[in-house]
């Protein structure tokens, strides 16, 4: 089951991605197959009137981050909450194991080392999942923030239903595939807790008093890849911050909605597209912190950058 639920996200990723990179193969007989995908991916302006049948509302956009926020907010509090109570980067508790392996001496050291390690490891492992869902947070919870106050969407702009629903799996599996390698035992631990509440009230069950700092300080034990990660995440996600004002500004005057406009200024000085360049330097961000050795979030990177060049695509053949 534990498995199962790890190997059904990364299948979904690679079903999501290679349909995509099929229709990059240059060669006639793919032709169809690549703008059946352009149809999908087309939005706004860039959506023929005549291919408006299966499309809902663009401002239905603020759907994927209602559902992007309530789900990493919920992935992060569980994460966080199995962090602090079953893998804490205290140094007291570190150095409690180190004097316990010294003690045991003998044939024994090597075995009590090497176990103390692989707790470390794996302690540092939780944190660094926590880290990366807290990035998350701040880019899901700004694009809420964008799709309510900056964007103006035409109230005749539709998206096709396909995208529609893309966009729905992407901030459903995005999360998960950022902290998928500790999904089993954080769902064991959340699967507990619930029974602990049920079996003996809340009367019963224990509530510490919370300190932010005190939960938060293990974060500062990561290593110089994470913070590498994070600058770079930082980065792109000023600067989309950047890019997504422009365009919403240009949308300020009603009078101006079905008006193409030149956007100026940051990032737009030097590419046509730069909110999606964002987009792939914030993902390479999560990558870096996340160390780069598990699959899943190098899918999760594949897909935005094969999503990005169909963007791209689009966007330069309307220009």
């Amino acid at each position: 089951m534990e498995l199962g639920i790890m190997w059904l996200v990364k299948g979904a990723w690679i079903a999501a991605i290679l349909p995509l990179l099929i229709a990059f193969i240059p060669t006639s007989k793919l032709t169809s197959i690549h703008q059946l995908v352009l149809g999908f991916a087309r939005r706004g302006k860039i959506l023929q009137p005549s291919s408006q049948k299966w499309t809902v509302p663009q401002k239905f956009f603020a759907h994927f981050y209602v559902i992007g926020v309530a789900w990493t907010t919920f992935v992060l509090a569980t994460t966080w909450m199995y962090a602090c109570k079953m893998a804490p980067l205290f140094s007291e508790e570190l150095q409690f194991s180190d004097i316990a392996s010294r003690l045991a001496g003998g044939s024994h050291v090597f075995s009590f080392q090497k176990s103390h390690l692989t707790l470390v490891e794996h302690r540092f492992k939780v944190w660094r999942a926590m880290f990366l869902l807290l990035l998350m947070e701040i880019q899901v919870l700004r694009r809420l923030i964008e799709s309510i106050y900056v964007f103006k969407y035409s109230p005749s702009a539709r998206m096709h239903i396909f995208g529609y629903l893309a966009g729905w799996f992407f901030y459903t599996a995005a999360p998960l595939s950022l902290c998928l390698n500790i999904v089993p035992e954080v769902a064991r631990f959340a699967g507990n807790q619930v029974a602990e509440f049920i079996a003996k009230g809340k009367g019963h069950t224990s509530s510490p008093g919370f300190n932010l700092l005190l939960s938060l300080s293990p974060l500062m034990k990561l290593r110089s890849f994470q913070w590498i990660g994070a600058a770079i995440f930082l980065w792109g996600w000023i600067h989309q911050c950047r890019c997504h004002a422009i365009l919403g500004s240009l949308r300020e005057n009603p009078t101006h909605a079905n008006e193409y406009r030149i956007p100026r200024g940051d990032w737009f000085r030097i590419v046509s597209s730069p909110h999606y360049l964002a987009e792939i330097v914030l993902y390479v961000g999560l990558l870096i912190a996340s160390g780069g050795t598990d699959i899943t979030i190098w899918l999760l990177l594949g897909f935005v950058l094969c999503f990005s060049c169909y963007w791209l695509e689009l966007t330069n053949g309307a220009s």
